[in-house]
């Protein structure tokens, strides 16, 4: 248990952290947009400056925002509906095992009428989370199964993870938004604001390259936040899940059925993909891509695999489990 507790500080320290890294960056970023806006007007540093504070702004209201209502916002955004205990008896009673076992509330339950098989836990804090299956994962997977996905689910609320995670996803959304602008304000303005000067096609080249630039390194930026969402903490959580269900055969199966299924998750997006159980956007059980937020599903098999002695399995073999071959 030790661990489990060194994690859910670890979390609630680097929930901190991040939210101060990027308002840094966007700190840096309104800065060279300012700069920039304000190129050969002789106050360029006085640009420079007021385009810092108005970013600094949009992050600390990003990250209140995230703190207090981003949750709201990734369920509205999944398309996620609570439902009720009679509305989805079989779910709650599972939810509600997972809770128990893992000393947390009872959260609210929500369903994403997807058939894409995934699933999600979001909020700020134990006493305020959610958590969000899809109509494809309670059609494709038995209770074994769906106690190992809500036990894993479960782990995030209980570790922490989830207000690690709300806030990644608002503030990468955040950097995003302000590149974005930049983008189009360099289109529409770029060249006409000194279009009446010798300077005016210097001007207009330097903002495009700076915007070109910072639009780039924001969107590589983004990425590696997100995976500061890292893969150790869907191993422990993993690890953590058959600690609450004492049956690592149930994540085991549904971590293979996820592996194998290849339908789409249409309400997922870049900024909310590391919130679930399995990448929505790039289900792939070998190999993983340079900036994906999730460890290769056979990976974690066979770590699974390792806790009661089984051997490993190869990709063949997991879509054998999933009984789809």
């Amino acid at each position: 248990m030790t661990t489990f507790y060194a994690e859910e500080s670890a979390n609630k320290r680097n929930s901190f952290l991040l939210a101060l890294l990027v308002i840094a960056f966007l700190a840096a970023f309104g800065f060279v947009i300012g700069f920039s806006i304000g190129y050969g007007s002789g106050d360029e540093v006085a640009f420079g400056i007021a385009a810092l504070v108005i970013a600094v702004g949009i992050g600390a209201i990003s990250a209140l925002f995230s703190y207090y209502g981003g949750d709201k916002l990734v369920l509205s955004s999944s398309h996620a509906k609570e439902i009720s205990a009679e509305q989805a008896p079989a779910l709650y009673d599972v939810v509600n095992e997972m809770a128990i076992a893992a000393g947390v509330p009872m959260p609210k339950v929500y369903i994403i009428d997807d058939p894409s098989p995934n699933a999600f836990a979001t909020g700020r804090d134990p006493q305020h989370s959610s958590v969000a299956v899809t109509s494809g994962l309670l059609q494709k997977m038995n209770r074994e199964e769906l106690q190992g996905v809500l036990g894993h689910e479960m782990s995030h609320v209980r570790n922490y993870d989830i207000r690690f995670t709300l806030i990644v996803g608002v503030m990468v959304g955040s950097l995003a938004l302000l590149a974005g602008f930049f983008l189009r304000y360099t289109f529409w303005f770029g060249g006409g604001r000194r279009s009446n000067n010798r300077d005016g096609g210097g001007f207009a080249i330097v903002l495009l390259l700076v915007g070109l630039v910072m639009s780039v390194v924001s969107y590589f930026f983004g990425a590696l936040v997100q995976m500061a969402v890292s893969r150790q903490r869907e191993y422990l959580a993993d690890a953590s899940s058959v600690e609450l269900t004492r049956n690592p055969h149930g994540l085991e199966s549904a971590l293979a059925k996820l592996a194998s299924d290849n339908e789409p998750l249409h309400s997922a997006n870049g900024a909310t993909q590391h919130l679930y159980i399995v990448n929505p956007l790039k289900k792939l059980g070998g190999g993983s891509a340079l900036f994906s937020t999730h460890p290769p599903i056979v990976d974690r098999i066979n770590r699974l695999r390792k806790l009661t002695g089984d051997p490993p399995m190869d990709q063949s073999e997991v879509r054998q489990l999933s009984g789809l071959e």
